[in-house]
């Protein structure tokens, strides 16, 4: 069994900052990628960010291009999700992902995704 335990969300200030962690526990794996989805009251789950574990290539959502960053620690089976500049529209659950069938050729795509998160919720105050 695979479990990943995300931390870090809360409640921050409009133009603040946040940093997000993601641990998988459990049966070791090996992601090809690991990414971060969010969803907001009364909206469909949408495509974050995401990073290729092994050459640590990233791809982000256009609204979060340039706010947020994402890193790994190999090591520690940890991605990180840095996220500065926080408006209340970033305001939603968080949920980070991993895909262990290979490299993803729709990255944004929830379906590249073999395991989730339970979410951490992140509240930006006007």
């Amino acid at each position: 069994q695979v479990q990943l335990v995300e931390s870090g969300g809360g409640l921050v200030q409009t133009g603040g900052s946040l940093r997000l962690s993601c641990a998988a526990s459990g049966r070791t794996i090996r992601p090809y990628h690991m990414g971060w989805f969010r969803q907001a009251p009364g909206k469909e789950r949408e495509f974050v960010a995401v990073i290729n574990w092994s050459s640590g290539n990233t791809l982000f959502a256009d609204s979060t291009k340039g706010r947020f960053t994402i890193s790994r620690d190999n090591a520690k089976n940890t991605v990180y999700l840095q996220m500065n500049s926080l408006q209340p529209e970033d305001t939603a659950v968080y949920y980070c992902a991993a895909g262990i069938r290979g490299i993803p050729t729709r990255p944004r795509d929830e379906s590249e995704y073999d395991y989730w998160g339970q979410g951490t919720q992140v509240t930006v105050s006007s």
